[in-house]
């Protein structure tokens, strides 16, 4: 198996080409879905953020309120950067442990739906293939305002928050371009999943894990003899 990273910008449409995917039969992490599990109540990140951002930052139910924890790391660059040092690292191991779980179930590639992927780069060097999902800037900011019924101030603070999606397209290995119509969207993600599909990748992952058990077998193999001289 090998792995597949899928990011975009906000509202670029990275979730609807992550859900196109899903449909075709990939394995799809989420890593907004992980991210929303690591912050669950009693967890060590849940723990964190209450620490450093107070009791505000939670809804009635102890939640953490996901809109106005937002609010402020949009606004103030050291809090944003504060936030990923506490749920990156725990987003990590749990990713890691569903790679384990589709590597298990013999897949040949599983897709890292990863919005902050070229930001933080502690997973670009353990993917095979990098996919950006682009559109254009008006469209972007538009269909932010839209979306998540911003003003326009609001949706530009928010869009430069982030890495712009012409940089990020410079680093990717493929290119979703989703500033048109859906159908033709789905068409470029039709001609992505059957070239990931015939690739070989996954027999050069496949023969390292394999040698890799070998040795490992061996080498108890090995200290068993040893002991039992």
């Amino acid at each position: 198996m090998f792995l597949v990273g899928l990011t975009g910008g906000i509202a670029s449409g990275k979730s609807a080409v992550s859900s196109m995917l899903r449909e075709l039969g990939c394995p799809i992490i989420d890593a907004d879905v992980v991210a929303r599990k690591v912050v669950e109540p009693h967890t060590p990140a849940y723990s964190r953020i209450v620490y450093h951002f107070g009791h505000e930052v939670l809804l009635e139910n102890g939640q953490i309120d996901r809109q106005k924890l937002g609010q402020i790391i949009f606004a103030h660059e050291e809090k944003r950067r504060l936030l990923n040092s506490i749920t990156h690292p725990e987003i990590h191991k749990a990713m890691l442990k569903e790679i384990i779980f589709y590597f298990l179930r013999g897949y040949r590639y599983v897709v890292l739906d990863v919005p902050l992927l070229f930001e933080t780069r502690r997973l670009t060097k353990f993917l095979n293939h990098t996919v950006v999902v682009y559109c254009d800037p008006a469209t972007q900011l538009q269909r932010l305002m839209q979306r998540d019924n911003l003003t326009q101030e609001q949706a530009e603070q928010r869009v430069a928050a982030q890495m712009p999606l012409n940089e990020k397209r410079g680093l990717a290995n493929h290119v979703i371009e989703n500033s048109g119509s859906r159908e033709d969207t789905h068409r470029q993600v039709l001609r992505l999943h059957t070239k990931l599909e015939d690739s070989m990748d996954f027999l050069l992952v496949r023969v390292i894990a394999l040698a890799a058990t070998a040795g490992l077998s061996g080498m108890l193999l090995y200290a068993a003899k040893l002991l039992l001289s």
